[in-house]
């Protein structure tokens, strides 16, 4: 069975091995930042809806180490347990596929076109 991330075109490889959610004192640290995050509005091409979400920059100093891609000092690609743990809030489907390197503190997302959630 292929996972949504990798039938998008998402390089797995820089996700962390499994999701590492924040604890409960790591969140309550990036709490005051959560009413700054901006989500930009959806838009689209043939085949997905894409947003982007921008952190405060203050707010990326807070975040686990382990989050970071030491290689390029920018954010991992985060699992949706992460992203949501660290107080992003959006509708399901969508993964988190790039972070722009010029500004690390934006995070790229997108999901397929007309996205359904699956059947309970």
């Amino acid at each position: 069975m292929s996972s949504p991330a990798r039938d998008m075109g998402i390089d797995t490889s820089r996700r962390n091995a499994k999701p590492r959610s924040l604890t409960d004192s790591e969140r309550a640290r990036l709490e005051e930042y959560l009413n700054d995050v901006h989500y930009s509005s959806r838009y689209s091409d043939s085949e997905f809806e894409y947003r982007h979400v921008q952190l405060p920059k203050a707010m990326l100093k807070l975040i686990p180490k382990e989050y970071f891609d030491s290689t390029k000092g920018t954010l991992k690609l985060l699992w949706e347990d992460e992203w949501r743990s660290m107080g992003i809030t959006q509708s399901l489907g969508w993964e988190h596929y790039e972070v722009h390197e010029p500004e690390p503190h934006i995070l790229l997302f997108k999901r397929p076109l007309n996205y359904q959630t699956p059947a309970q």
